[in-house]
């Protein structure tokens, strides 16, 4: 699909699955603005991709920040078309006994918190052009309990319940708020995971991890008109018959 005009801000857009969707959507003719805490890996990456891409150094858990980072969007491209939520953080792995209070609660601020100042940051300017998208980048946590990742599964999980209430609200205005869950993708969280030797999913193989460009593929579909079917749902592509969808394989 041709993304030609369209202007898509990702957070997270550093590494993994951030960096792999900003390559993807660029590739399809969208502008691409990337925000992240690291300038200078999102620097990079927009040298990389070219004029159609900006950099802005952003912590998502700082509303200001975020609306700073739209505002830029606006500034640049004239609009914002599409938002894809995706900065969060694994940390702490730890038991609830044992959590540090403060590095509990900051994995709520990233993962939970800079999902809102997304959302509250893009609304009123996709109110007032009568469209837009925005998908929340889920996990299988979000329904699950695991061992160690009480922070990581509330805050996932509060997520996905946001997503679930912005399309609720916003459906009927022209906007397109959806969930992705990729499964377990190989970035650079699956080594933090790995090294923790905590639940089963540190156990896994590289190998059975998907490259980070399934999902950036994954989000571009969503924004098509193939996509307007799971408004309001989160999909998986631990979902085959979503694979082939997408053209996965």
């Amino acid at each position: 699909m041709s993304m030609q005009g369209k202007c898509v801000l990702i957070t997270g857009a550093s590494k993994g699955i951030g960096a792999a969707t900003a390559r993807v959507f660029a590739a399809a003719g969208a502008n691409v603005a990337l925000a992240a805490r690291n300038g200078d890996a999102i620097a990079e990456l927009a040298g990389e991709i070219g004029p159609r891409a900006i950099a802005i150094p952003c912590d998502v858990s700082r509303y200001w920040e975020v609306e700073a980072a739209i505002a830029a969007c606006h500034t640049a491209f004239g609009r914002l078309d599409v938002l894809i939520g995706n900065a969060g953080v694994i940390d702490p792995i730890t038991s609830l006994s044992s959590a540090d209070p403060e590095s509990w609660g900051h994995a709520i601020d990233v993962n939970l918190k800079g999902v809102f100042n997304g959302m509250r940051a893009a609304l009123p300017g996709m109110l007032a052009q009568g469209s837009g998208t925005i998908i929340t980048v889920s996990s299988g946590a979000a329904h699950n309990a695991l061992d160690g990742w009480s922070a990581y599964c509330a805050s996932k999980a509060g997520a996905a319940m946001l997503t679930k209430s912005a399309d609720l609200e916003n459906r009927d205005h022209g906007i397109r708020v959806m969930g992705l869950s990729p499964g377990t993708v190989a970035t650079d969280m699956q080594r933090e995971i790995k090294k923790s030797g905590v639940n089963a999913v540190s156990e896994l193989d590289w190998s059975d991890h998907i490259p980070p460009e399934w999902p950036a593929k994954a989000l571009l579909w969503m924004c098509s008109a193939a996509g307007d079917e799971f408004a309001g749902q989160e999909i998986s592509l631990r979902d085959e018959g979503i694979r082939k969808r997408v053209g996965l394989t």
